[in-house]
């Protein structure tokens, strides 16, 4: 008697987005973002690029559970989000979800440590030392272990944006969003920048969501969703870009 083998597993998405529309209410309603679908899967480095007002940076903070839809849903590795109260969303996001910005938002009267361990102090899971510990290593390991106890004015803007995505790691979410994080530097701090985010998809199998208005720096993502007018105008691979 012969037993056919169970099927496959297949791997649930770590982040998608059904039928996403966002309207700001006014008078005459602006669409920021609509019926947007795709998703997502572990170890991505993905870009959302588009013109200015094409709704990129709308789209992220829907992502990152910043801003509710006005219609559709956003699920983080499964589970959906429409109806979760504000605290649920708030302890999702500082669980699962870290964001760099284009501006380093790093609180000027503390330590490159101190802002890394701020998340975690949040989440409450580990102890002081503990939290020391791993912000630590994540600042070594970005290159920073000479500037554990410097604050950000005595820091240049790449190490200050690399202290920010050392930030973003603090709680070892899954999935990193970043708006624009490479737009305030010059061409050799968003090289390490880049670098470091590229690094962290390789190797911790984080995914990276990146909105960039940098073509060439979308170019060498492993994805591009590309908007206009709040919709996706495509959705392709590296390869299937380089090949049209």
């Amino acid at each position: 008697m012969t037993h056919s083998a169970p099927p496959a597993a297949v791997s649930r998405p770590l982040l998608e987005v059904r039928k996403l529309t966002r309207v700001l209410p006014a008078i005459v309603p602006v669409t920021l973002v609509k019926d947007v679908n795709f998703s997502i899967g572990s170890s991505e480095f993905v870009a959302i690029t588009g013109p200015s007002g094409s709704g990129k940076s709308s789209l992220l903070y829907l992502l990152g559970l910043l801003d509710r839809p006005t219609e559709g849903e956003v699920l983080i590795d499964g589970q959906g989000t429409h109806s979760l109260s504000k605290r649920d969303l708030a302890h999702l996001r500082l669980e699962k979800l870290g964001f760099v910005f284009q501006f380093h938002f790093l609180l000027p009267e503390f330590s490159a440590l101190e802002n890394v361990t701020i998340p975690m102090q949040k989440l409450g899971q580990l102890s002081y030392r503990q939290q020391r510990e791993r912000g630590s290593a994540l600042l070594e390991g970005l290159g920073l272990g000479e500037f554990l106890h410097r604050r950000p004015a005595q820091l240049s803007g790449g190490q200050r944006q690399r202290v920010a995505v050392a930030r973003a790691l603090a709680n070892a979410p899954q999935l990193i969003l970043a708006d624009e994080p490479t737009g305030s530097l010059d061409s050799v701090a968003t090289e390490q920048v880049f670098e470091t985010l590229a690094s962290i998809v390789a190797k911790e199998e984080t995914t990276v969501v990146a909105v960039t208005h940098d073509i060439d720096l979308a170019e060498r993502m492993q994805r591009r969703i590309h908007l206009v007018d709040g919709m996706v105008d495509y959705d392709r691979a590296k390869d299937d870009l380089v090949n049209s």
